[in-house]
Order: structure tokens, then C-alpha cells, then sequence
């Protein structure tokens, strides 16, 4: 039977079905064989209860703010900022697309609104400046999911969610391996750069500088206000999230002026879209977490392999970022994270693992996974924005893999880089 539920969900996914699909088939086929017993009515309520978290609404709000913010100024008053003071180093612009999308990342939480906003200018400058096409867009889409794992985070919320852990902590937590992330892909800009033979620009004055500081001052008061918020106990995460809204439509719609209140319709209806596709997924996800659970499935796959590794922290998380690394290949992050967060959840504990550390972990494999074949959603998102074809989106994307690997690697063999901020916003 279990064959059976994998053959069908593969089938469909590869007729090409939306992910619910193959989940909402899944759900049934171990319904209706018999493969676990639960009826009509319990595979509803595990939906709701999965969409049930009070949480979850900061999910369409940060969604909305991030599509305001696509739609005004702000995405070139981050890149303007970078680029004055990185331009003039051997590798210089696509450093400043790196860091232009952690920038970007830090007031959207959205890899595919980042490679929207920092995509569309960027790519023309560096083809301009002799950088081929494979490694602009894969630059592109592998920087912008540097988004993933600075606060806010879409994925950091739906991790805290079926952890049950603390969102604020998982933002926390996420700003020192972001940092470690852009620093890699820096240095191998640097290098790539100096191979290539390409000059870098001129330095900008300082003048320049102040200039392009000047005009980034509100746009950073993003993080700040969320994550000093939280920290702060001024708001909850759900809280900050309509403060985010209400900032961007400060910036964009008042101060700004580059958003018009027409334009809030079609904003809010783009915005209604994504968060409808993404509770369906946490909906159905839930079900079928929930229906794999009741069928002991969980323990048939992993149960000896678990228990092999007993208390093992290192091997505890290796098997955890190359279960979740692998699914997220082939599936949509969130999902994975929905379904293989419950399965997990007993090594975490009985390996003593920190969860918040463990999310760090887990929401790095997501941001891989949203930029690696065969189906990561930022490689199709580079697709329609550009027009390219999906072979050329992903000609250039191994280098970036192997880095952000490299970066799972440490991590786990450093676990105190996740955790000394939120260990700091504990005292």
C-alpha cells in the first residue's frame, strides 16, 4: 500500500497537478484502502486544525506588505545603498545583488518577491558589465532566498507553527546564518570576478554615500520594527505583521508616493491569491501529516533509522537537513516542512536538539530547495518575470548549491551561530 501511495503521488506530480493534488489524492488513497482507518469528517478537521493557528494570519500580511513594497521604490533605494559602497570592489555587482536581496529580504520575508524587485534591475547591469545569463539568474534566485531565512520569514512562521516553538526566536536566530550565507556568495562573486578578468567600477564618492544612506534610513525601519517589536514586547508576531503593512503603505503610499490607492486592489487581489494557494497547501498538508501519522508510516520509514541514532546530535541533524533538502527538491517547502516536521519532532527531542536551531536548519533547506531542480518555486518565478528558458535558469545554479550546502554544514557543526542572538534576546 505504501508503494501505492508513493506511485500515485508521483504520477500526478509529474502530469504536472498542483501540489494539492497529489496531496489531497494521497490523503484519500490512505483513506479509502484501508491503509489507516479515519473518515470524511476527521480528514476535515485535521484541515481546519492545521489552519487553525492564530499565527498563521501574520502569513497574508507580510505577503501583502512584501507586494506593496514590490510595486513602489523601496527595492532601488536598497540596491542604490549596496551598491555605493560595493561597487568598487573586484566583483562588485553582483555582491551588491547578494546583498541587495538579504536587504530586500529583511522587509519582504518573500524569495519570490525578492527575485521580482532585485531581479528586474539588477540582470540588465550585470549583462551590461559582461556577466553571462546562467550565472546572473542563478545568482539571482539562489541570493534571493537569503529572504528565507532573514526576519521576517514566511518559512520561519510556518516552521514556528508546527514546531511549536517561538517565532520570535526562529527571527532571531536567522540574521547571523543570513549574514554567513551573503558573506559565502561574496567571496565567490570575488573570485568568479577575478577569473573572469571583469574591472570593477568606479568608487563612489562619499558624498554618494551619504547620499544613498540618506534615502535607506525608512525603508531599514522594517526589521527593526518588526523583530524590535517582538523583542521589545510591544507586539506580537501577528501584531508586527500588520505593522509591517501599515509601514509600507506609510512609505510607498504617502511619503513616496510611488503606490497609488488604486493600486491597493489589484495589490490586495495578487496578495489574496498567493495566501489562498498557501493555506490550501497548510490545509491539506496537515491532513495528510496527520492521516501518515495515524498510519504509522513515520515509524516504517525512519523508526530503525531514528533509533540507530539515538542521542547523536550531529547525525540527528545531518539526517534532518538531507531528508528535508531532498523533499524540498521535489516539493513545495512549505508542504515539507508541514509534513516532515511532526515526523521528525520525537529525534529532536530525544536527541536534545534545540528547535529553534533545528528551524534554522530546516528553513535552509526550503531556501535551497526553492532554487534547485526539478521543481523549486523560484526557478519558475525566474522563468515568467524573464522569459527564459528552464534550462537556462538552472545552468548556473550549482555553484550556489554546493555553497549554501557548505553552509548547512557549518551550521550544524556550529550550532552557537544560530543561537547567540536569540540567547541574547532571552536576557
Amino acid at each position: 500500500m505504501l508503494m501505492g501511495l508513493g506511485l500515485i503521488m508521483l504520477v500526478l506530480l509529474l502530469l504536472g497537478f498542483p501540489m494539492m493534488v497529489p496531496l489531497a489524492a494521497g490523503t484519500l488513497y490512505m483513506m479509502f484502502t484501508g491503509m489507516t482507518f479515519f473518515g470524511p469528517d476527521q480528514a476535515v478537521s485535521w484541515m481546519i486544525s492545521g489552519v487553525g493557528s492564530w499565527v498563521l494570519a501574520a502569513v497574508p500580511m507580510f505577503i501583502f506588505a512584501a507586494d506593496i513594497l514590490t510595486k513602489g521604490h523601496t527595492a532601488n533605494r536598497l540596491l542604490d545603498v549596496v551598491d555605493a559602497f560595493t561597487r568598487h570592489l573586484r566583483g562588485g555587482l553582483p555582491i551588491t545583488t547578494a546583498a541587495s536581496c538579504a536587504l530586500f529580504g529583511a522587509v519582504s520575508g518573500s524569495t519570490q518577491a525578492t527575485v521580482v524587485a532585485m531581479g528586474g534591475p539588477m540582470r540588465p547591469r550585470l549583462l551590461k558589465k559582461g556577466y553571462s545569463d546562467d550565472f546572473t539568474l542563478a545568482l539571482i534566485i539562489n541570493a534571493s532566498d537569503i529572504a528565507l531565512l532573514i526576519p521576517p520569514s514566511i518559512g520561519f512562521i510556518i516552521y514556528g507553527v508546527a514546531m511549536q516553538t517561538s517565532i520570535g526566536d526562529l527571527f532571531l536566530a536567522g540574521i547571523l546564518p543570513g549574514l554567513l550565507i551573503l558573506a559565502l556568495f561574496a567571496l565567490y562573486c570575488w573570485i568568479d570576478s577575478r577569473i573572469k578578468g571583469i574591472e570593477p567600477e568606479p568608487k563612489a564618492s562619499w558624498g554618494e554615500r551619504a547620499q544613498a544612506l540618506k534615502r535607506v534610513i525608512l525603508p531599514m525601519g522594517f526589521p527593526l520594527l518588526v523583530v524590535g517589536g517582538i523583542y521589545g514586547g510591544f507586539f506580537s508576531a501577528v501584531e508586527a505583521s500588520a505593522v509591517a503593512v501599515a509601514y509600507a503603505l506609510l512609505l510607498e503610499v504617502v511619503i513616496y508616493r510611488q503606490v497609488s490607492i488604486r493600486d491597493l486592489g489589484s495589490i490586495a487581489l495578487s496578495t489574496g491569491l498567493i495566501t489562498a494557494v498557501v493555506f490550501i497547501l497548510v490545509a491539506i498538508g496537515a491532513a495528510f501529516s496527520q492521516a501518515l501519522a495515524t498510519a504509522g508510516v513515520p515509524n516504517q520509514i525512519l523508526g530503525p533509522l531514528i533509533a540507530s541514532i539515538g542521542d547523536n546530535q550531529f547525525l540527528a541533524l545531518l539526517l534532518i537537513a538531507a531528508a528535508f533538502f531532498v523533499g524540498c527538491m521535489f516539493v513545495d517547502p512549505i508542504v515539507v516542512i508541514l509534513i516532515l516536521v511532526p515526523i521528525f519532532k520525537p529525534l529532536v527531542q530525544s536527541a536534545g536538539l534545540d528547535p529553534i536551531h533545528v528551524g534554522v536548519i530546516v528553513t535552509l533547506q526550503a531556501a535551497i530547495g526553492s532554487a534547485t531542480p526539478p521543481f523549486g518555486c523560484d526557478i519558475f518565478t525566474a522563468i515568467a518575470v524573464f522569459r527564459r528558458p528552464y534550462i537556462d535558469v538552472i545552468r548556473g545554479t550549482p555553484p550556489f548549491i554546493v555553497i549554501l550546502l557548505l553552509a548547512t554544514l557549518i551550521l550544524i557543526a556550529f550550532p552557537e551561530i544560530s543561537l547567540l542572538l536569540p540567547s541574547l534576546g532571552g536576557d
